[in-house]
């Protein structure tokens, strides 16, 4: 056989041990040829690939970002563009894809493998927001570095007794923000699933400061305010109509700052969550995943995603892994909140 893999949508660490596993047992235990795609879908539609053997994977297990480089092209939105990616994997003999992605990337190979085109999808996004697996690989490394970045502010805001606020990545679902607030000891935590009072957060602040101690608000880049809009960095939306969201952190800052008389400070994290080495844990997910994928290619599995159930990986069809996101429920936020202000 001929396999080919792509990476799409948001790099994030762990991607190139997916990679590693896909080849290593596609190679090793079944005598495939393995073809990269590049940048996402736009290598199956402009026939930019490369060979993977061996050599290539040898030592990308600890390496962030993908080898195979990342992309938001959806071939829905070009013009031919599924067409053109029938005649790549003609013209390539190409007898199966694995897609590498999120939300956006499995969607695509669910309408691909709908089409006739035989997709078998591995979710990977840093937010934890697809619901039909337990975990995505990215998100503990992202933790880890929000929540290292938080202990580290902890120290300059104690030093100046001053409010810090963390923005951290989460669109739609606040999965990092919580996670990272409660291993970080934040006295508050603002998530997309629950708009928040400023009232209330100004309360918690300053109960934090009459303790004598330095507040720290972890917020993530979706939260709203009540009756607030989300704020946007720029109007433009990318080809799966997603606009660019920052800067709740820094207006939640100054709005902190005006009300309670105190200097507040706003920390951006950004693309920081993505990158560098991937933790232990997400090394070990991914590379499961990827083996599992070449599994469900041997059966003729197409059109399910490799997901985690418990300790276990399970497939799960496409059209159920991309139907809903999965975003952080009450009971999770409340237990929280046990420890803000």
């Amino acid at each position: 056989m001929r396999v080919g893999v792509l990476t799409g949508g948001g790099d994030c660490p762990g991607l190139n041990a997916v990679i590693r596993a896909v080849v290593r047992k596609g190679i090793e235990v079944h005598g495939w040829d393995i073809v990269g795609f590049r940048s996402g879908w736009r290598g199956p539609m402009t026939g930019e690939s490369r060979p993977l053997g061996l050599a290539d994977v040898e030592e990308i297990l600890t390496r962030g970002g993908t080898i195979l480089g990342s992309s938001r092209t959806n071939p829905y939105k070009e013009e031919g563009g599924v067409e053109k990616i029938r005649a790549t994997l003609a013209e390539q003999r190409i007898d199966a894809l694995i897609a590498i992605g999120g939300e956006d990337t499995l969607g695509v190979a669910k309408r691909l493998t709908d089409d006739g085109i035989g997709v078998v999808g591995v979710p990977k996004t840093i937010d934890n927001d697809l619901a039909a697996t337990d975990y995505t690989f990215g998100f503990d490394t992202a933790v880890h570095i929000a929540t290292e970045a938080i202990d580290r502010l902890r120290t300059t805001a104690e030093s100046h007794y001053r409010a810090i606020v963390v923005e951290v990545m989460g669109r739609h679902a606040g999965w990092i923000a919580l996670h990272s607030g409660l291993a970080g000891g934040a006295n508050v935590i603002l998530v997309p699933e629950r708009p928040f009072s400023v009232d209330q957060v100004v309360e918690w602040v300053e109960r934090r400061f009459e303790r004598m101690y330095a507040p720290i608000i972890v917020v993530a880049e979706g939260a709203l305010p009540e009756g607030g809009a989300e704020l946007l960095t720029s109007g433009e939306k990318d080809a799966f109509g997603h606009v660019r969201l920052g800067g709740i952190g820094t207006w939640l800052a100054d709005e902190i700052a005006v009300r309670t008389g105190k200097e507040s400070r706003a920390v951006v994290l950004g693309h920081v969550q993505r990158g560098g080495t991937p933790t232990a844990y997400d090394r070990v997910l991914a590379t499961r995943f990827g083996l599992h994928a070449v599994d469900a290619v041997i059966d003729g599995d197409f059109g399910v995603m490799v997901a985690l159930r418990g300790t276990d990986i399970v497939r799960v069809k496409l059209a159920e892994a991309t139907a809903e996101l999965k975003t952080v429920p009450q009971e999770r936020y409340e237990e929280a909140e046990v420890f803000f202000g």
